[in-house]
Order: structure tokens, then sequence, then C-alpha cells
């Protein structure tokens, strides 16, 4: 067992995240993945209205007695979304764990602190991480390039980015991008993150409200299979490879001029919901992070936390530890 600062504030077992995933982050992964010992997000913005939200929470405590949470995503979109509405429902309903991302959710704040909520906000940037730590956030996720979704414009491998956080974030941190095994989360913890956010990984298990179609393409590819897309419109995104993925980079590379009405027919959210539910490869974008080229498999969310707390613990037991001299303490299996 691994105790981390991320393990003690929101009191979980394991340090590993399944943070949100647009119309994935469903009652039946993050009950699982709370049943594991670890932590996951319900994505608010996945249920069409905060009321369907507070349902789907009762639906998910339905299905678990331990810790999880609720992800709100702040994003430009072009219908207003009730963030504060959001908010309140999740709050109202109990869930005492919130992850926000993309804009400051400073907004939010007094909502979460009034309701006395844990606040995890994903950033992709130290200064983004240090702001977090500042408007009274209780821990930050630290997204590397590798990452699925939007990495930032920094273009910051999690290799430079978490010791980096580290050196300057006084509060816990989860690292996100390119994590989905246990020498992931071994180096995650040497870097200095107290946990890890696995994203693509958990979308490839049996309890992801997924078409096996995505799950198996997610098998399949390389670790070079993902593309970073709007990076002219500095919104850059990383998805996989697929025949929308292609379309979009020739209008990108055909029309310097373009802008997101160009690309709207391509990434449209509700195309790639379609994706996700009629495992049609190219109907739409399909998110994913550098990481799919160690995804192997599709296994229970418990077979995979199982396994990487297990071999964690090996690898810091055996090779790490045959390192060092032998009287130096190990890990307790």
């Amino acid at each position: 067992m691994f105790r981390t600062r991320v393990t003690e504030l929101f009191g979980i077992e394991h340090p590993l995240v399944q943070g949100g995933l647009q119309g994935v982050g469903k009652a039946e992964l993050v009950s699982a993945v709370a049943n594991a010992g670890a932590l996951g997000f319900l994505t608010a913005l996945t249920q069409p209205t905060p009321e369907d939200l507070a349902k789907e929470v009762q639906r998910t405590r339905d299905m678990t007695d331990q810790p999880f949470g609720v992800n709100i995503t702040i994003l430009p979109t072009l219908t207003p979304v009730p963030y504060d509405e959001y908010a309140h429902a999740a709050v109202d309903s109990g869930v005492k764990i919130i992850e926000t991302a993309g804009r400051n959710p400073e907004p939010l704040m007094p909502i979460f602190k009034a309701a006395g909520a844990k606040t995890l906000h994903k950033c992709t940037s130290v200064r983004h991480g240090l702001k977090a730590q500042s408007i009274g956030c209780d821990a930050v996720g630290i997204d590397g390039l590798e990452c699925a979704g939007h990495p930032g414009e920094d273009d910051i491998p999690g290799l430079i980015l978490l010791p980096a956080s580290a050196d300057q974030i006084e509060i816990p941190i989860v690292a996100s991008g390119g994590f989905a095994d246990a020498r992931g989360l071994v180096a995650a913890l040497a870097l200095g993150a107290d946990a890890i956010n696995m994203g693509s990984r958990m979308v490839a298990t049996q309890e992801a409200p997924v078409h096996d179609n995505v799950k198996q393409f997610m098998v399949q590819c390389t670790e070079r299979d993902t593309v970073l897309i709007l990076r002219n419109l500095r919104n850059t995104a990383r998805i996989l490879k697929n025949s929308v993925a292609e379309k979009i980079r020739e209008v990108e590379t055909t029309n310097p001029d373009h802008t997101i009405e160009d690309l709207i027919p391509y990434v449209s959210g509700e195309k790639s919901r379609e994706v996700l539910e009629t495992g049609d490869l190219d109907l739409g974008i399909i998110w994913g992070g550098q990481t799919v080229g160690l995804i192997e498999d599709v296994p229970t969310v418990k077979e995979l936390v199982d396994r990487i707390i297990s071999e964690a613990t090996e690898i810091v037991n055996g090779r790490l530890a045959g390192l060092l001299p032998a009287e130096q303490e190990r890990v307790p299996a």
C-alpha cells in the first residue's frame, strides 16, 4: 500500500485517480473505481442538466459506499453552461470532492468551500498550479504534454513539468498525462507527485460505458497514434488518429486562416459521443493520450488497480530496493 498526501486528503486507499472523462465519467465506471480503492469522478457536463447530475450522484452512491467526486470542466462553449448550478447540484447531493478543469474555478470556490468540499484543479503549467493554490484549491492536477484532451500551449512533458511543479507548489499534486501502469505510478511519485490520474487507461476497462470497438482500437494503437489539433487556435487538443483527425489536419494545413467554424463539423462533441456509443470509429474525434501505446488489454477496473499497486510494490521492493544497501527501509507489501 502506498500512503501519500492524496490518499490522506481524499480518504482513498490507493494514489490512483480517474479524472473527468466527457461522455465516460458515469456511475458504472466511477463506482467501480471507488470500489477498487481509487478515486473516480463523475463528469458533470456529461449530464444534460444539473438535475440529471444529482440523479447520477445518487445512482453512483447506490453502487458504492466509498469516496468519489464530480468533475466540472469550465470551457468556452457556443451555448452558455450554468456552471454554478452544476456546482450546487454536486455539493447539495453531498459530494465532498470536486475536480475542476479548464478556466479559473475561482468564481465557484465559495460554493465548494461553503459545503466543505475538497477541490482538485487540473492545470497544464506551474504558474496555473500556483494560481490554483492561491485561490484555495486543496490539490492540483498537473497535465503534461502527453495527455489526452487539452495539454495547454507550453509543450512541456511530464518528466519536466512534474518536478518543476513539486519544487514550487506546496499542496498535493496529481500527475496526469502518460500514465497507465505501475512504472508510471512509481515514476510519478519519484518526480514529486502524490498520485497519478489515468484517463485513456480507464476508458479501456470493462466497466467504462464505451463501445468495445473503441476500447479495442485503443489496445491496437501505438504511442505514435495520436495527433495534436487546434494548435493555430491556441486550444491545442490531443486525439487519436482516425479519418476525422486526418480531415482536421488537412483543413489546418491547407487553410492557415481557418477558424473554429471551419472545424466544427469535425470536432463536434455530439459526434464524439456517438463514437463512444455506436463504436463507429469514423463518426467523430476520439480523445486519447500517448499512453495508448501502453494499453494492451481491457481488464476490469479492480484488476487494473490491483495490478498497478502489486507491480508498483514489486518495483520498489525489488529492482529499486536492490540498488540500495540492504539495511534501507522498504515499502510494505
